[in-house]
């Protein structure tokens, strides 16, 4: 097809711009029956996707005119259809919606051409609308996604800000603000994961935070992360059971030691689980078969020996101070159980009593610290909370 004359062009150029009105209201019309989405829309809002949509077949009418030598994918095209709503308009309809405008005002231009123009013009015009409905919906398609780039770098710099803070115990109303601002609800009980950064986060993408976000999401938590150094941090909030919402993530950190720490409160509490985790995350290398994650009381006995006074003090509070306080002989019961290899019918006669009374000792213990002596580890940290208890007292 041989293109048209400038006479030509001219005169359907005439009869576009003498249409263009009328073809706007049509393509809206169409929306108003065809598209549910537009009905939900405010009657404030339906007004700017009309503004938008009578800008597009203006933007057509032009561009035809000028012979179609202009690329429409240029920004200044998008510009002209789009930039006529107010910028509100970006949060009202999405990428998907506005690709759908698009396609229905190109559509229904493309049949009222048919009444309107003659018959030896349609072929050119017909070609014309659809490049130029096809660049324009690409254009737009490479605005939303470099706008979604930008609020993605943004959002992530939100975060590092108060992952950050959290780890400074500087959390503020302008922290809370933040992690708000990248949808942080402030519900529930807090723990921070701490662990080895994937390689990929090493560089300027923002994924792997997005993929936290995803991950928690579907755990029904929320989720703030962020590479400090070669670490990655990660704040959840709605957890219940610490090490049981953190397996929800750790498959999105590097390899080796991921550590959760204990639950704080709220987000403003939260920097004393992040002081804890990141402290036995350092003594994490004492107990290389760990599981993964592994909580920070777990490697308790790794973190007194790495004078750790966090856990120096824990285990004085936590383990050796209820076993003191509880009516009975429980620490001399340990004391002699540990001293006699670990077995019942020495330690009962070392203390002058039956067997049972040794097991039901014992039973007492493990309910009150969590921690059974015949399980090698849970002896080792019984006997460290021992010593530390015994030098507290003196």
């Amino acid at each position: 097809m041989s293109p048209i004359g400038r006479s030509t062009r001219a005169s359907a150029t005439q009869q576009l711009r003498a249409a263009s009105g009328s073809l706007g209201s049509a393509a809206i019309a169409r929306m108003e029956a065809d598209r549910p989405w537009f009905r939900d829309l405010t009657a404030e809002e339906r007004s700017w996707v009309g503004m938008i949509v009578q800008a597009g077949v203006k933007g057509f009418v032009d561009w035809f005119a000028e012979g179609g030598g202009v690329d429409p994918q240029d920004e200044a095209v998008v510009l002209q259809v789009f930039g006529v709503a107010p910028r509100a308009m970006a949060g009202v309809i999405d990428l998907h919606q506005t690709v759908d405008l698009i396609k229905l005002t190109i559509d229904e231009v493309e049949r009222s051409v048919e009444r309107l123009l003659d018959p030896d013009l349609l072929g050119e015009v017909h070609a014309a609308v659809l490049r130029y409905g096809r660049e324009v919906a690409f254009a737009t398609a490479e605005v939303y996604a470099r706008a979604a780039e930008v609020r993605g770098r943004w959002d992530a710099r939100l975060e590092a800000l108060a992952v950050d803070a959290v780890l400074r115990a500087e959390t503020d109303e302008s922290v809370l603000s933040r992690a708000s601002a990248v949808g942080w609800s402030s519900r529930g009980e807090v723990a921070v994961v701490v662990g080895p950064a994937p390689a990929e986060a090493n560089g300027a993408g923002t994924g792997v935070f997005d993929e936290v976000r995803r991950s928690a999401l579907e755990h029904g938590l929320d989720a703030l992360s962020a590479v400090q150094g070669h670490l990655l941090v990660v704040i959840l909030g709605g957890v219940t059971v610490p090490e049981k919402d953190a397996a929800s993530v750790v498959h999105l950190f590097g390899a080796g030691a991921v550590v959760v720490g204990p639950a704080a409160a709220d987000l403003a509490h939260a920097h004393r689980s992040a002081s804890i985790a990141l402290g036995a995350l350092r003594a994490a290398v004492g107990w290389p078969d760990a599981p993964r994650p592994v909580s920070a009381h777990d490697l308790l006995p790794e973190r007194i020996l790495a004078g750790d006074d966090v856990a120096r003090q824990d285990a004085v509070e936590q383990i050796f101070g209820p076993l003191s306080e509880a009516r009975g002989e429980l620490v001399a019961t340990l004391v002699a159980y540990f001293a006699n290899g670990g077995g019942i019918e020495a330690t009962a006669r070392a203390l002058f009593v039956h067997a049972n009374t040794v097991r039901y000792r014992l039973g007492q213990i493990a309910d009150l610290t969590g921690l059974t002596p015949a399980v090698p580890r849970d002896a080792l940290t019984l006997q460290l909370a021992l010593i530390l208890g015994r030098q507290a007292a003196s």
